[in-house]
């Protein structure tokens, strides 16, 4: 007998309802791995929130992706190491007092040091995704990945020289981290850096997706509105045809005249002073 599966709870549509689902599934675990890589448990809540509500405004896209989840930690982790983030007031300090204990704090400030493209292929790596997948998520080549991930281990071998990682293969230097990094990552189900506010729930990031949705669009036809009345303004006050600058007459030769004829008499004897300055007298 085949299953069917359970409706949707009343006034939510299935696309909500698996949307749901998947931030139950995902945001505490995003928010950890978003506080590893910027030591701000404020911002790491911040980006969740982002990379969720992009992923609901975008659903059809996301619904259909191989791995929604990828989908969002991609654009999770793009938000939380945008470079201004390092401006904010307060960065690594704020809510670090509210954090509960620390599996492994030496190791975590040194992965927060790392410059962002080595901090997230580390990351990637720790959390077992493989090269090629962590260089599809990075948007790198395998090699490129690789690089960074190398250079990220040797910069961790000497900063922490307790991690045992100097001169190991680097099979057994991927193994040590993992498994560090799974104590630092580990929390319960839903739990994430404590900031002193709840994590929200599903149905209020849908609901924050939509009113940034709505913020989007009226600021996109306020500017064309504006490009318009602009436009409209400048096409008013130009005039409707292109008056040319006036053009200097052009000065014609007098015609040849014969030396004794009446006309040349006439010129010297009625205007003798303007016969002594035409070129030709001169």
């Amino acid at each position: 007998m085949t299953a069917h599966a359970s409706p949707p709870p009343a006034g939510r549509s299935p696309a909500a309802t698996a949307f749901d689902a998947l931030h139950t599934r995902h945001a505490a675990a995003l928010t950890r791995q978003a506080y590893l890589l910027t030591g701000q448990p404020r911002l790491a809540r911040r980006a969740v929130r982002h990379g969720f509500q992009l992923a609901w405004q975008r659903w059809p896209e996301v619904a259909v992706a191989p791995d929604p989840a990828a989908w969002v930690r991609a654009a999770v982790y793009d938000h939380a190491l945008r470079p201004w983030h390092r401006l904010a007031p307060g960065g690594r300090t704020a809510g670090c007092a509210e954090l509960p204990d620390d599996a492994d704090p030496a190791l975590r400030e040194a992965i927060t040091t790392l410059p962002a493209p080595y901090r997230r292929v580390l990351l990637h790596d720790g959390l077992g995704l493989g090269l090629h997948a962590t260089a599809a998520e990075v948007e790198a080549t395998t090699r490129a990945a690789a690089g960074r991930l190398t250079h990220a281990r040797d910069l961790l071998a000497a900063r922490l020289p307790e991690l045992g990682l100097a001169g190991q293969p680097p099979t057994r230097q991927g193994a040590i981290l993992r498994d560090r990094l799974a104590a630092l990552l580990a929390g319960p189900a839903d739990d994430g850096p404590a900031t002193g506010e709840p994590p929200p729930t599903g149905a209020q990031v849908r609901a924050g997706g939509e009113r940034s949705a709505r913020r989007t669009t009226r600021a996109a036809f306020g500017l064309t509105g504006l490009f318009a009345l602009v436009t409209l303004s400048v096409a008013v006050a130009t005039p409707d045809h292109y008056a040319g600058p006036p053009v200097p007459p052009v000065a014609q030769a007098p015609a040849t005249r014969h030396p004794g004829s009446d006309t040349n008499r006439a010129v010297h004897r009625t205007h003798p002073d303007q016969a002594r300055l035409l070129p030709e007298v001169r």
